[in-house]
């Protein structure tokens, strides 16, 4: 048998590991089922089952997902060093992961997106509106992802270079859609990228999340870069502000580099913004995060 397959050697205790770590992964996404009620004032039950929300749907979703993307970092983390300290760093990094995403999805919402009510334009089934809420909290948790991967340990300054990301974030996001919102009023002559999102543009919200994504990639590629001081605070902050810039600004000319070679010939702006082209749409936002793929595994 040794001779057909091999593997590398496990921890005998890794079952029980496992069983804690998932145990507590399904807790956490339970509370992000009830949370997603209790702040939105609605019944999950009612908005999926009766009323068929597909946007309500769209955005829990993406939460989600999100907070597994967060406890993907965490998970095995602690293998070896005892039960109880695995159950309690699983418990820690993913309430903070919860936290996390709900800062980031607040600020996204009160600055980011601030000329629309997002929670409004979901309850009325507004699935463009819930595509973009649902990729900003994943790109929030990819880089959460890569802060927890890059942090050593589970103690307070651990938890000061994770929460200082969500500036991070905040900043690299406003920064991209504030770009994408110029780039959009230069080739349209409508009321806006954010009016037009209300106005139920899947197409547009299809490759602005791509955008979004791709963008959280690239930047959490920094963690490969940038060292881990535990107790310099300013300095792990602005290592990440500096670096997540950086890379932004270069996947953007990048993509759109590659998207006017692979798309040459179509009118993009006029496919995706004029005639609501979803296909065309898929494959501009495939390559912002194909290209991150790529762009991040460069380091």
């Amino acid at each position: 048998m040794e001779q057909l397959i091999k593997i590398n050697p496990l921890s005998s205790d890794l079952a029980v590991y496992l069983v804690i770590d998932l145990f507590i992964a399904v807790l956490l996404l339970l509370a992000i089922r009830a949370l997603s009620g209790f702040y939105s004032k609605v019944s999950v039950r009612q908005e999926l089952g009766e009323r068929d929300n597909f946007a309500f749907g769209i955005s829990l979703a993406g939460r989600m997902l999100s907070l597994t993307i967060v406890l993907s970092a965490v998970v095995g983390r602690h293998i070896d060093m005892g039960f109880q300290e695995a159950a309690v760093g699983m418990l820690l990094f993913g309430g903070s992961g919860i936290v996390l995403v709900k800062i980031g999805r607040f600020a996204h919402d009160k600055i980011v997106l601030n000329r629309l009510d997002k929670d409004a334009m979901i309850a009325d089934k507004n699935v463009s509106v819930a595509l973009v809420d649902a990729s900003s909290a994943i790109a929030c948790a990819i880089i959460a992802n890569s802060i927890i991967t890059w942090v050593k340990g589970a103690d307070i300054d651990a938890f000061v270079a994770l929460f200082s990301g969500v500036f991070v974030v905040m900043a690299v996001l406003l920064f991209a859609t504030r770009v994408y919102e110029y780039r959009f009023a230069e080739n349209s002559q409508n009321s806006g990228f954010q009016r037009t999102l209300c106005n139920g543009q899947i197409a547009l919200a299809i490759v602005h999340s791509g955008n979004l994504i791709g963008i959280a990639i690239a930047v959490s590629s920094a963690q490969k870069l940038l060292i881990y001081t535990p107790s310099a605070y300013v300095t792990n902050a602005t290592s990440w502000l500096i670096a997540g810039f950086a890379l932004a600004v270069s996947l953007m000319i990048l993509t759109s580099l590659t998207k006017r070679l692979v798309l040459v010939g179509l009118g993009r702006q006029k496919e995706v913004i004029l005639q609501h082209n979803i296909g065309v749409a898929s494959i501009e936002a495939a390559l912002a995060v194909g290209i991150a793929l790529l762009f991040s595994n460069l380091f």
